[in-house]
């Protein structure tokens, strides 16, 4: 029977990341240095020309009256509403979940909160949007019952946009909550409990400091995926408030105009890292 050293199971556990770290160089990092470069290239003409200059960053500044700059302020404000909607709604259900559901039952309720993943992001958003319509279920059942004359819209609006998004981000931030809840010990609130301490200060002292890592890792997968998404501001919001990722494909599909567009896109990737600084330090991601 062979019998590893520890020195052959270090070459192993290094060759093992080989290809992980090559898929993220390859399909990750390579592009993210094309666009980096793409965005300090000059349009000369319709033309790409590949030399220094700041234009870009410049023209996303001062272009236009200040709308790339209100288009970002826009992506951050629905970006922070839908965060802060989705966590007020998703820790009550994972916290019911994780203490007031028995044990036999909570797996079926977790794949009953996934199913929502498995149908298509576009449909869903379709949905909403046909449900927010005005001849929609909501506006017919408010007519229906007396409430309104005259439908009223409610799509193509932020309000839709958000509620898109927190219909999606909801079971996302439920399930990063509850593997969190999950793994604080239970002997933790019982001592608590035995020390005196009522229900809400077992909660406010143990479980809620102790889940915040979850809190800080879904929000964080939130933010990320919500201010970069362009098909439900799309659908749901329609043409009334632009947001930074509609700007960027504008750029893209009417003008083809790459060199802005990749320079939109660092400043939206500088913002995401600024918010994965400010969790990572605040919540302490890397403890979970």
């Amino acid at each position: 029977m062979t019998v590893l050293t520890p020195h052959c199971r270090l070459d192993l556990t290094r060759w093992a990341t080989w290809p992980a770290a090559l898929w993220t160089g390859l399909f990750f990092l390579l592009p993210l240095l094309i666009m980096l470069a793409v965005s300090f290239s000059a349009r000369v003409d319709n033309r790409m020309l590949a030399v220094f200059t700041l234009d870009n960053y410049a023209a996303f500044f001062t272009q236009g009256g200040g709308v790339y700059v209100a288009a970002l302020l826009n992506s951050v404000e629905v970006t922070a509403i839908v965060t802060l909607v989705s966590l007020a709604v998703a820790y009550p259900l994972a916290y019911i979940l994780a203490y007031g559901v028995p044990a036999r039952w909570q797996r079926l309720l977790l794949v009953v909160i996934v199913l929502p993943f498995w149908t298509s992001y576009v449909i869903r958003s379709y949905s909403w949007l046909l449900v927010l319509s005005e001849k929609g279920v909501i506006n017919q059942v408010m007519m229906a019952l007396g409430l309104f004359d005259q439908p009223i819209g409610l799509g193509n609006t932020r309000g839709a946009t958000v509620l898109g998004f927190v219909h999606f981000f909801t079971m996302l931030l439920t399930l990063t909550i509850y593997a969190n809840l999950v793994q604080i010990k239970e002997s933790y609130r019982k001592a608590a409990a035995d020390l005196g301490a009522s229900p809400l200060q077992v909660f406010l002292r143990i479980t809620l400091p102790l889940s915040l890592p979850g809190v800080a890792v879904g929000a964080f997968l939130t933010f990320v995926l919500a201010i970069g998404d362009y098909i439900t501001p799309q659908i749901l919001g329609g043409s009334r408030e632009l947001l930074l990722p509609q700007a960027i494909m504008l750029q893209i599909s009417r003008q083809a105009n790459f060199e802005m567009a990749s320079a939109m896109s660092m400043v939206l990737m500088l913002v995401v890292s600024a918010a994965f600084l400010l969790f990572a330090r605040h919540l302490r991601m890397e403890r979970v």
